[in-house]
């Protein structure tokens, strides 16, 4: 941010990529500066900065993907969801170093931590009610100050495994967030940038640059609400793009924008500052989604970094486990062709477990399987892009009634975009978008006979929707529940099972008026 009487503007720009401290929280001052960064330009993340990532960082414990982001001089980001994928104690780790208890140090030696400061501003612990995470960051820039709040989604626990949020509370964003920046103020700190690990869907497909999101989403809810001291929104989550210009509790204008996800863009904000009072002059601010391209030298210590974590990953990822006689795609929402081989996969994994029917939720396929002349050769790792959660099948006992009910579940709340579960091939269901809800599931049939209320079926789901995650809570209803392995390995022993693999037609959901 530029505070002197020029004509430059400096730059706050965030990018989404994705030793312990004491009394069992992550350390860092939340007070603290650094010194200012060239240019006046800031890099801050807005969360899953790590988690479900590809194999090359996964498999060293997303070392890698830190390492990159220090390279960066990444200055702070909020956690996201994906934050808590393995649990508090690896954020901590993560955040301040140290080798993994789970097998040690594997690609730094020794791992030294993350030098931007993760921030949770509404993450306290259920036993105290402290902060778990520090609230805040401030940053001078040619002696201004300037405030960045971090925040994940207040429904993380219902979009992450149990056990990753155990004994974590997360707080109303809106609130949260006004009550740091009354802090801020009262420090003296005048601009304050939210960086919200929350957002907002697309209306219809766009540019990077318009503002066509659904209207009412939680993240334009929370952008308008927070207070007027917060004169920037970074926004997350939805892995949308987006440019909107929003107002504030007095009416005045600030930028709530989101730049996609996997780098593909970066949020640029230009703040111009009364170097006099250190308010942000909003009308002079500008703000855009840069698309990140490739027509640049490729920096030879990011270069390094990436090379060496792909030859060490190499030995495991390169291993064949299959092969395919297409392309099998996959897609955000609904039916598709990588979703029923998956739901395939894990009934067959689990036919010792006396599993009938199998279910798949398709955000948790995050890749589709490519082919690859001149024989189609699927690699662990391009089934790792597939399915990078590590989850744990479950069988349990559902009544008719309860299928049903759990299958209705895909509507609360999602607008004209439900979390349709896949099903496996035995399987078929119908659903009408007119029908009222609790009624839009209008079929549903297992091995061609209709499904009856009474009767039990043995169902398979991954760990994550068995405790409830995305907000199929009539799974933790179920009984007689067994666990049978990875998601993975039983995705793998399909592949290798079935050479070539060739995609199922699209023929187990359908939508009736």
């Amino acid at each position: 941010m530029d505070v002197g009487p020029g004509e430059r503007r400096d730059r706050l720009p965030a990018r989404r990529h994705q030793g312990h401290g004491r009394r069992g929280r992550l350390h860092g001052d939340p007070h603290q500066t650094t010194p200012r960064q060239a240019d006046n330009s800031l890099l801050v993340g807005v969360g899953d900065l790590i988690g479900a990532s590809p194999l090359e960082s996964a498999l060293f414990h997303d070392e890698p993907t830190v390492d990159l982001m220090n390279q960066l001089d990444m200055k702070a980001s909020s956690v996201g969801n994906h934050e808590f994928d393995k649990g508090y104690k690896e954020l901590e780790r993560i955040q301040n170093g140290g080798c993994s208890p789970v097998d040690g140090c594997r690609f730094d030696h020794p791992y030294r931590g993350a030098r931007f400061r993760y921030l949770g501003a509404n993450v306290t612990f259920k036993s105290s009610g402290e902060n778990a995470l520090p609230p805040y960051w401030i940053q001078r820039v040619n002696g201004v100050p300037v405030g960045f709040i971090g925040e994940p989604l207040q429904d993380t626990p219902s979009v992450t495994s149990p056990s990753g949020t155990a004994g974590l509370r997360f707080g109303d964003e809106v609130t949260t967030a006004n009550r740091y920046a009354d802090l801020l103020s009262r420090k003296g700190v005048k601009t304050i940038v939210l960086l919200l690990h929350q957002g907002d869907d697309d209306k219809v497909p766009n540019g990077p640059n318009t503002c066509d999101v659904a209207g009412g989403g939680p993240g334009t809810a929370i952008a308008t609400r927070v207070s007027p001291k917060i004169d920037v929104v970074f926004s997350a989550h939805t892995h949308q793009q987006y440019v909107c210009w929003v107002k504030d509790p007095t009416g005045h204008r600030r930028p709530f924008v989101q730049g996609r996800s996997y780098g593909r863009e970066l949020s640029v904000v230009d703040l111009r500052i009364d170097p006099r009072t250190h308010d942000v002059l909003r009308g002079r601010t500008q703000a855009f989604n840069r698309i990140v391209t490739r027509d640049v030298p490729k920096d030879p210590k990011a270069e390094a970094l990436i090379s060496r974590a792909v030859d060490l990953a190499a030995p495991t990822a390169d291993k064949p486990v299959g092969r395919i006689s297409q392309d099998i795609d996959t897609t955000p929402v609904g039916e598709s062709p990588i979703g029923d081989v998956v739901a395939d996969a894990q009934l067959a994994a689990t036919t010792s477990q006396g599993a009938q029917i199998a279910l798949v939720d398709p955000g948790d396929l995050r890749a589709s399987l490519t082919y690859r002349p001149p024989t189609g050769t699927v690699t662990y790792g391009d089934a790792y892009a597939v399915q990078p959660f590590d989850n744990t099948l479950m069988t349990m006992s559902l009544t008719g009634a309860q299928l049903k009910a759990v299958l209705e579940q895909a509507f609360p709340n999602r607008g004209n975009r439900p979390l349709l579960l896949i099903p496996s091939a035995n399987m078929r269901y119908t659903w009408s978008q007119s029908a009222p809800a609790g009624s839009k599931i209008t079929s549903i049939t297992v091995n061609g006979q209709p499904v009856q209320p009474t009767a039990t079926y043995r169902v398979t789901v991954n760990d994550f929707l068995a405790r409830g995650g995305d907000g199929f809570t009539v799974f933790p209803q179920g009984t007689n529940v067994t666990s049978d392995g990875k998601d993975l390995a039983a995705f793998t022993a399909c592949l290798g099972a079935h050479e070539p693999l060739a995609p199922p037609p699209l023929n187990r959901i359908a939508q009736t008026a």
